[in-house]
């Protein structure tokens, strides 16, 4: 990555101040097949890093390279490595040093040196407070950034504070908000009600489990073909040992194409939300799921899974990631398959 024209500067071999050190070329001796092109000052950079590493040098003009390196390469673990020693060496002011790392975490969401230098900066420093805001900043630029949530969640786990804790499913709800769809999300919320210990308020793990179900069944009826949610839903169930026959009611209605325009209003079941009105049905993660239910049950139910089985395989030839084809030519195996009814289904 080359350097804004305006922060160009010389060439550490060109600087007075830098004479003393001899600078280390990286293939010394050696000559590649296939060298890497570098450019000028990435070469002239890493040559001078090396000599100060082999120096042992700690000092603010190493702090001054190792930046030079990292804003052109954020991927130099190296240079992190050494930043960090000379920051513990010359006991330098880590605020300062996490307000440039705001800068670059924003610019480099993606590589995992710049949020292991955080966190041990952070553990130097012991004030996590900033940090979620900070995340919370960061994930404006990427929701779904991997190391912006495992961060989070590091966070939260390491320093297990109360106070960090307090506010977490407010968050969690504000991002589902904004995109229902969000796997990372989702996963964090996993994480918080259930991998990670047991919250004031949260003592009563049924009333947890009774209001994570209500809350990701509102959510699948919002968007039933949401794989996010539907896989949370199993995770929910699996950690608590529920049995997937308890949800039939529920899962039926998302199994089945949507019912034809007149056809009168079900009786509403606060426990058991219908999907709403535009939902392409039927759906593959219900489709699934009654196969799974039929499966558990065992005996003659397992005929039942081998025909949704065959549904899931049909429904396959039909339905994309993105298009949804024409489910009503399903209509005729999925209201057999739940009704007992081989009769016609029109539309």
């Amino acid at each position: 990555m080359d350097l804004p024209a305006e922060e160009e500067q010389p060439l550490y071999s060109q600087r007075p101040e830098w004479a003393d050190v001899v600078p280390l070329e990286q293939y010394e001796s050696v000559a590649p097949l296939a060298p890497i092109f570098y450019t000028d000052e990435y070469r002239d950079a890493t040559n001078y890093f090396r000599g100060i590493v082999k120096s042992g040098e700690m000092s603010p003009r190493v702090l001054e390279l190792t930046e030079n390196i990292i804003r052109q390469n954020p991927g130099h673990y190296s240079a992190w490595q050494y930043r960090y020693k000379t920051l513990m060496a010359l006991k330098s002011p880590l605020d300062d040093e996490l307000q440039l790392m705001d800068e670059l975490a924003i610019k480099h969401l993606k590589t995992y040196q710049v949020w292991h230098h955080r966190r041990l900066l952070v553990q130097q420093t012991r004030n996590p407070g900033p940090e979620l805001e900070f995340i919370a900043n960061s994930l404006q630029v990427d929701t779904k950034n991997y190391h912006t949530w495992s961060y989070r969640q590091w966070i939260l786990a390491y320093f297990n504070d109360d106070a960090l804790w307090s506010h977490e499913l407010d968050f969690m709800e504000s991002m589902l908000e904004s995109d229902v769809r969000n796997n990372s999300a989702w996963h964090h919320r996993f994480f918080v009600v259930f991998q990670s210990g047991v919250r004031s308020g949260d003592e009563d793990r049924d009333a947890v489990v009774r209001r994570e179900l209500a809350f990701v069944k509102e959510r699948i009826a919002i968007a039933p073909n949401n794989a996010s949610a539907w896989n949370y839903l199993r995770g929910v169930l699996d950690h608590t040992k529920i049995s997937y026959c308890e949800l039939q009611a529920f899962v039926l209605p998302y199994s089945l194409p949507q019912p034809p325009l007149g056809t009168p209003p079900e009786v509403v079941d606060l426990e058991s939300p219908l999907p709403s009105k535009n939902s392409q049905l039927p759906c593959v993660a219900a489709v699934e799921f009654m196969a799974d239910i039929h499966e558990a049950a065992g005996g003659g139910d397992l005929v039942k899974a081998t025909e949704v089985g065959y549904v899931l395989y049909e429904l396959g030839k039909y339905l994309t990631y993105r298009s949804f084809g024409n489910p009503w030519q399903m209509s005729t195996i999925l209201y057999a398959r739940d009704t007992g009814n081989t009769g016609s289904r029109n539309p």
